[in-house]
C-alpha cells in the first residue's frame, strides 16, 4: 500500500513536479497507440492561458539513425500554419490531448528503433512555444522491452533542496514489483506486490545526497536515482581580491567565476569540474553586500575548456559575460571546417544554453600590437555580412578575401553583428550574448588573424554591436524573467518589461541601470582589447533611453538630454583605454543632438539611399543633404551611405524602374551600371566618410526582400567577370583612391549644386582644385560647368588637358556623362573601359564647319580614322541617320545628312572603347 502523510506536514513540502507531457500509457512501445498530454501551465508556460486556446504539436523522434539524443527525425508540423495534423484537443484548464499510433504518425520505417518522442508546441503562427522549464525540447523515452521503471517525480534528477522541507517521490513499473528507497544507501520504506510506488520524504540534513527507487519483479532488479542537495547555511563573504564579473584568473592555479545577481538566494556553479552535479563545495559565496556570487576554481588542466551554468534560486543561467557559449538546438549544424574542435555539448547532463571557458588560456601572439585607425574623414567603410558575402562564411575565408577589397582601396570593414545570436542565420540582430563570438562565423582565434591581417594593409575592423536589446535566450533576461508573461521581471537590474520607445525588437535595456552600464563597459573593452577591433558602430542607438516615447516616432527623434548624457558616458569610458576608437550611431535623432553627439566625438549614420536612387534612376532630386556642412555641421561626423544593408541596392531599382528616353533606358543593365559609376562620383566627392554595402561596387541588383529581408541572399563573386560591372569596380577603386590620397577630398573649403539634374561639385584646397561635374537626366545637356578660375584643368578619367579660358562656357554631356576635373595633373591607379568619358586615346579630333547645314568633316592628328564608329545624338538622346564616307588617306570623315536646327553631340568611339564626344550646331 502507499504512504499517507496527514496534511498538516504538507506546508513544507516539495510540491510534485510533474512534466508538462504525460504519456498514457505510461511505458510506450514503438507501435503503441497512445493519448499525448500537454500541461501549458508547466514548463515555461509560454502558451499558459492561450486565447484562442488552439495549441500545435510540433513532433518529432529520436531513432537509432539520429547523430544525437537531441537529433529530431520524421517531424511533423508544417510551423506557423494551420496543420490540421498536429492540432490538439483542448481538455480545458490548459490541459490539451492528441492521441496517435506512434509508428504510423510518424512515418518510421520497420527496422529502425524509435529511441524518444520529442516535442515543443506552439499557438499558429509560432509566435509562442511551449518548452521545458529551462527552454529545452521535451523528450519523453520509449520503452523498448522487458521490465521497466518510471519515476514520475520528482522530474528533475538534481534537486536543491531547503532544509526541512518534503520530497514527493513517486514511480511505476511496467509489472508488478516491490519497490525499496534507499537515501544515501540507506533503506528508508519498502512497497510489495505493486506497480507504483509513493513517498513523502523529509530532507532533514544539509549537504549533498543520493536517491535510489529500487523494483524488483521477482527476477530482475531496475533502478532510478536521482540526488537532492539541501543548502547549508553560509555567510557573507567578500573577496580579498576583486576581479570583473565572469570568469577571471586569479593566480597560476585559481580561476574565479563571478556572477552580479542582486535579490537571489542562492547560486550554485555546475559544470564539468563537478560532472553537472549540484553540490556544496560548488555552492557560490554571496557579497556582504548581497550583490555578487563569487567561487575559485581549482585542480583545473590548463587550455582546456570547461563548460558551466549558474544555478540561481534552482534555475540554470549561463552567464551574461560568457566569451563562447554551447547551444543544444544549432551547433550541430557549424561545420568543422569553420570551427574545428568545437567541444561537444553535455547532453543528458544538463540543458539550455552551457558558457564555456579555457583555464589558464595562452595569449594570442600578436604581431602588430599597436594600429593607429584611419582619420575619421578619410574613411571609406565596407559593410558586410559575412552569410552573404562569402558561401563559407567564416572569417578565414574573409581573411583569404582581403585582396579584392584592399584593390578596392577601402580602409575599413564593418561586420555586421559576429556576437552570439539566437539560431545560425541572422542578420544577427536577435543578440543573446553579447560578449561571445557566434561560432557560426569562426573561432576567436580566427577573427583575430583577420583583424591582424586587415591592419598590416592599412583597415580597420569596426564591429556594428547590438546594445539597445537581447533576445529572450540571454541571460540578461533569464536571470530575471516573469514566466507568466514571457518577459523580464520588474526587478530586472538590466531590462525593461516593455520597451520605451518604438521600433524595439526583442526586449529593451535600461541604459540608466548601473548594472547595464557596467555591463556595456565591459563589454565594449572586451572586444577591443582582446580582439583589438577598431572600433564599433552602435546599432538603434536612439534606444540608449528611459525617456518613454511608446510608439511615438517623432517623440522619440526629439532632443533627449539623458540619452546624449549616456552615450557621452559610454564615450568616455571607452577613449578612457582607446582614444582612437571610431565611434559610429545608428541615430537618427533630431539635428540638434546629432550636431552635440558629433562634436563630442561619434560619428552618425547618414542614409542618402532614397536620394541617390533617384538621382541614378534618372529622376529629379537634390543630393545636397549627404554634405555635413548642409546642417550646420562644422567637421564631417556623417557617414554618409548610398546603401546599407537595410536598404534596398541602387542596381535593382535602376534596373526595374529607370527612367526611359528614346533608345537611352537605364533599365538596361548595361546603362545602369554606368548610372552607378555617375553617382558613385557624387558620393565620394563630398568630403566626409563614406560607407559601402558589400558588391555594391559591381552593382549588385537583388532585392533586398529576395526570400525575405533578412534571409539569405545570391553571393555573386562572379560579376566581377562581367566587363561592364568590373568597370564600375574599377571607377569606385579609382574614385576612393582620389578620396584616401588627395587633400582636396578632405576640404572644408566645397560648394555644392546638386539640385538639378546637372550637378556639380567644386572642391577647393590649396594643393589642388576639384570640379566634378554629371548629367543625371537622361537626354543631352548643355551643362555650365562653373569652373573656380581660368587655366589648365585636367580630366581625371582621361588624362586630357584643358585650357579653360571662360569659366562658364557650356559643355556638351551624354545622359549618364561624367567628368572629373583637376588643376594637378593626377595618374590613374589603373584603367580600363569604364563607360561613358572622354578618350583615353591621343585623339585630337575637329569638327568642321560648324555650324552645319548639310555636312562636316571630321579630322585628327591620327591616321587612319576607319576604325572608329560614328553617332549623333539630337537632345533626346535619339541617335539621327547620317550618311558617311572615309577618306583616302584614312584621315578624316566626311558626314552629310538632313538635320534641323538645332544642338546635337557626335560621339566618336573605337572598338577599345575610347570615346570622343563633339558639339555640333545645326543651322
Amino acid at each position: 500500500m502507499k504512504n499517507l502523510v496527514i496534511t498538516g506536514i504538507l506546508l513544507g513540502m516539495v510540491s510534485a513536479t510533474f512534466s508538462q507531457v504525460t504519456i498514457n500509457p505510461t511505458f510506450p512501445g514503438q507501435s503503441d497507440s497512445i493519448t499525448v498530454t500537454y500541461d501549458a501551465s508547466q514548463g515555461n508556460a509560454a502558451l499558459k492561458d492561450l486565447g484562442p486556446p488552439i495549441v500545435y504539436m510540433h513532433a518529432g523522434v529520436i531513432t537509432d539513425k539520429s547523430t544525437s539524443s537531441a537529433d529530431w527525425k520524421y517531424v511533423q508540423g508544417n510551423w506557423g500554419t494551420a496543420d490540421t495534423k498536429v492540432v490538439m484537443t483542448s481538455m480545458g484548464n490548459n490541459i490539451y490531448q492528441k492521441k496517435y499510433h506512434i509508428r504510423n504518425f510518424y512515418g518510421v520505417p520497420t527496422g529502425e528503433t524509435i529511441q524518444r518522442l520529442a516535442f515543443v508546441f506552439r499557438n499558429v503562427d509560432g509566435s509562442k512555444v511551449g518548452r521545458a522549464k529551462d527552454g529545452s525540447d521535451i523528450f519523453v523515452d520509449i520503452n523498448q522491452s522487458g521490465f521497466a521503471l518510471k519515476r514520475i517525480a520528482p522530474v528533475e534528477t538534481d534537486q536543491l533542496i531547503t532544509i526541512n522541507q518534503y520530497i514527493d517521490i513517486q514511480a511505476e513499473s511496467n509489472q508488478s514489483a516491490d519497490f525499496t528507497l534507499y537515501v544515501d544507501n540507506n533503506q528508508v520504506t519498502q512497497e510489495t506486490g505493486t506497480t507504483s510506488f509513493s513517498y513523502l520524504y523529509q530532507a532533514t540534513t544539509p549537504g549533498n545526497h543520493t536517491v535510489r527507487i529500487s523494483a524488483n519483479n521477482g527476477s530482475e532488479t531496475v533502478d532510478d536515482t536521482f540526488y537532492y542537495v539541501v543548502s547549508p547555511n553560509r555567510s557573507l563573504i567578500n573577496p580579498a581580491t576583486s576581479l570583473p564579473d565572469g570568469v577571471e584568473k586569479l593566480d597560476a592555479n585559481t580561476m574565479r567565476v563571478t556572477l552580479y545577481a542582486p535579490n537571489k538566494n542562492t547560486v550554485y556553479l555546475i559544470g564539468d569540474f563537478n560532472n553537472w552535479r549540484y553540490d556544496t563545495a560548488y555552492l557560490m559565496n554571496k557579497t556582504t553586500d548581497g550583490n555578487r556570487y563569487w567561487l575559485d576554481l581549482k585542480g583545473l588542466t590548463t587550455g582546456q575548456e570547461y563548460g558551466y551554468q549558474f544555478v540561481v534560486d534552482g534555475k540554470k543561467v549561463a552567464d551574461p559575460f560568457s566569451t563562447t557559449v554551447l547551444d543544444p538546438w544549432n551547433d550541430a549544424w557549424i561545420p568543422s571546417s569553420t570551427y574545428p574542435n568545437l567541444k561537444a555539448y553535455p547532453e543528458g547532463k544538463t540543458t539550455g544554453m552551457v558558457s564555456v571557458f579555457t583555464a589558464f588560456p595562452t595569449a594570442y601572439n600578436w604581431e602588430i600590437e599597436t594600429f593607429i585607425p584611419p582619420a575619421r574623414e578619410d574613411l571609406v567603410i565596407y559593410e558586410l555580412h559575412l552569410r552573404d558575402f562569402i558561401a563559407a562564411h567564416d572569417f578565414q575565408t574573409l581573411e583569404d578575401s582581403l585582396d579584392y577589397l584592399e584593390r578596392l582601396g577601402i580602409n575599413a570593414i564593418e561586420l555586421m553583428p559576429v556576437s552570439e545570436f539566437e539560431g545560425n542565420e541572422s542578420w544577427g540582430y536577435n543578440v543573446s550574448f553579447h560578449m561571445a563570438l557566434d561560432k557560426y562565423y569562426g573561432t576567436k582565434d580566427a577573427l583575430k588573424s583577420l583583424v591582424e591581417a586587415c591592419h598590416k594593409r592599412g583597415i580597420a575592423v569596426i564591429l556594428d554591436v547590438v546594445y539597445n536589446h537581447a533576445f529572450s535566450q540571454s541571460p540578461l533576461c533569464q536571470l530575471y524573467w516573469d514566466d507568466a508573461n514571457f518577459r523580464p521581471s520588474a526587478n530586472s537590474p538590466y531590462a525593461n518589461q516593455t520597451a520605451r520607445h518604438p521600433f524595439n525588437v526583442g526586449y529593451d535595456l535600461n541604459h540608466e541601470s548601473d548594472a547595464t552600464k557596467a555591463w556595456l563597459d565591459r563589454v565594449n573593452r572586451y572586444w577591443i582589447e582582446e580582439f583589438k577591433v577598431d572600433g564599433f558602430r552602435f546599432d538603434l542607438s536612439k534606444g540608449f533611453t528611459q525617456k518613454n516615447t511608446g510608439s511615438d516616432v517623432g517623440a522619440w527623434g526629439q532632443y533627449d538630454g539623458s540619452r546624449v548624457a549616456l552615450l557621452k558616458r559610454m564615450s568616455d569610458a571607452i577613449r578612457s583605454y582607446d582614444n582612437d576608437a571610431i565611434l559610429i550611431l545608428e541615430h537618427f535623432s533630431e539635428d540638434f543632438e546629432e550636431k552635440e553627439l558629433g562634436s563630442y566625438g561619434f560619428l552618425i549614420w547618414r542614409n542618402m539611399n532614397h536620394h541617390y536612387n533617384e538621382a541614378s534612376m534618372g529622376y529629379a532630386n537634390d543630393l545636397g543633404w549627404a554634405a555635413y556642412n548642409s546642417s550646420g555641421h562644422n567637421k564631417p561626423d556623417w557617414v554618409v551611405y548610398m546603401e546599407s544593408h537595410d536598404e534596398e541596392r541602387l542596381m535593382y531599382k535602376n534596373v526595374n524602374y529607370g527612367n526611359v528616353n528614346g533608345s537611352y533606358s537605364i533599365k538596361k543593365t548595361a546603362t545602369a551600371l554606368d548610372r552607378m559609376e555617375l553617382t558613385s562620383c557624387f558620393f565620394m566627392g563630398i568630403p566626409g566618410p563614406k560607407m559601402i554595402w558589400q558588391f555594391g561596387e559591381l552593382g549588385y541588383d537583388v532585392s533586398i526582400e529576395t526570400n525575405g529581408r533578412t534571409g539569405n541572399k545570391p553571393i555573386r563573386w562572379n560579376y566581377q567577370t562581367q566587363s561592364d560591372r568590373a568597370d564600375l569596380y574599377q571607377v569606385m577603386s579609382e574614385l576612393i583612391h582620389l578620396k584616401t590620397n588627395y587633400k582636396a577630398f578632405k576640404t572644408t573649403n566645397f560648394t555644392q549644386y546638386v539640385s538639378g539634374f546637372g550637378k556639380i561639385i567644386q572642391l577647393n584646397d590649396s594643393d589642388m582644385d576639384v570640379l566634378i561635374l554629371g548629367n543625371f537626366d537622361v537626354s543631352l545637356m548643355d551643362l555650365d560647368p562653373n569652373f573656380q578660375h581660368t587655366g589648365k584643368w585636367y580630366e581625371y578619367f582621361s588624362g586630357d588637358s584643358l585650357d579653360v579660358t571662360n569659366t562658364r562656357a557650356t559643355m556638351a554631356f551624354l545622359p549618364g556623362e561624367y567628368r572629373i576635373y583637376t588643376t594637378k595633373r593626377i595618374d590613374r591607379p589603373g584603367t580600363s573601359h569604364i563607360g561613358v568619358k572622354p578618350i583615353q586615346r591621343n585623339w585630337r579630333l575637329t569638327l568642321a564647319p560648324n555650324p552645319s547645314q548639310s555636312e562636316f568633316f571630321l579630322t585628327t592628328n591620327e591616321t587612319p580614322l576607319t576604325d572608329v564608329s560614328v553617332t549623333i545624338y539630337d537632345q533626346t538622346g535619339k541617335s539621327m541617320p547620317f550618311e558617311r564616307e572615309d577618306l583616302t588617306s584614312g584621315s578624316g570623315i566626311t558626314i552629310r545628312h538632313q538635320l534641323t536646327s538645332g544642338i546635337y553631340l557626335v560621339m566618336v568611339s573605337d572598338q577599345s572603347g575610347n570615346q570622343q564626344v563633339l558639339r555640333l550646331m545645326v543651322q
